[in-house]
């Protein structure tokens, strides 16, 4: 869907807002992508950044109406992971594995699959069923000596479950061999691996920051630092949330029809 340049141009503003805060300040960048939903709500990339951005705020159900309002428009598969794991959000880890079954997933590129594979083994998780959980992330990709963006998430998940099992010394093992990939640090397996050494680290700016109020930048006012674009009582047109909301329905008619079966 073309829109018009002065448009395009706003739409296009909000969205770079939202990919530049979504890791820093979630709560900011989800009310820029409010005001580009606004905007254009039709527009597969908007609903796409929309489901982001609600995501990262543990808004599951609105990101997963997102999301697929976004893959309608697309036919694509690549939201397919992230969807899943909205459904671990919110609380239904047997969806994320009947969607680890589907065909979709062997649509996904390599980065999308073992993405796949990690909300499936968080979701064995959620269920209670840890050894299914290390079965599960072990693969070829956890295997193999090469780096990929995803090789430090693999490696920590899997030594987090080997833990959680009990299995200290292999969970040591892959907590090092985490480090080894996390060249830029994000993953705090250094200090998971370290605690179980038994390092104790102290930080001498805890105190002070013990000593600021909770929740200091959520609370300094979304609308005024949005250029007074954000509405205060919602911000999004009512055919939106209609959307939504038929989203929902149909969710909960699915439920029904299953319970029922």
């Amino acid at each position: 869907m073309s829109l018009p340049k002065t448009l395009a141009e706003d739409v296009a503003r909000n969205l770079v807002m939202v990919a530049k805060l979504i890791d820093e300040d979630p709560e900011q960048a989800y009310a820029y992508s409010r005001i580009a939903l606004r905007l254009a709500s039709r527009v597969a990339a908007v609903r796409e950044a929309a489901g982001f951005a609600a995501y990262a705020t543990q808004k599951y159900a609105e990101a997963l109406a997102e999301f697929r309002a976004a893959r309608r428009m697309t036919g694509g598969v690549d939201l397919w992971p992230v969807m899943a794991d909205c459904e671990r959000g919110l609380g239904r880890p047997e969806r994320a594995m009947a969607m680890a079954g589907e065909p979709e997933v062997q649509k996904l590129d390599k980065a999308g699959q073992v993405e796949m594979r990690l909300v499936a083994a968080g979701a064995r998780r959620d269920m209670g069923q840890i050894d299914a959980a290390i079965v599960t992330l072990q693969s070829p990709e956890l295997a193999s000596n090469s780096v990929q963006p995803w090789t430090a998430r693999l490696r920590y998940a899997y030594a987090d479950a080997l833990l959680s099992a009990g299995r200290e010394d292999e969970a040591r093992e892959w907590f090092g061999k985490t480090i080894e990939a996390d060249k830029d640090g994000a993953t705090d397996a250094s200090d998971r691996l370290a605690e179980l050494d038994g390092v104790e680290f102290v930080d001498a700016m805890d105190e002070d920051e013990d000593e600021d109020e909770p929740g200091a930048v959520a609370g300094s006012g979304v609308g005024a630092d949005v250029d007074g674009d954000v509405d205060m009582d919602g911000g999004i047109d009512e055919d939106i949330d209609d959307e939504i909301q038929a989203e929902a329905e149909i969710e909960a008619g699915d439920k029904d029809s299953r319970d029922k079966g």
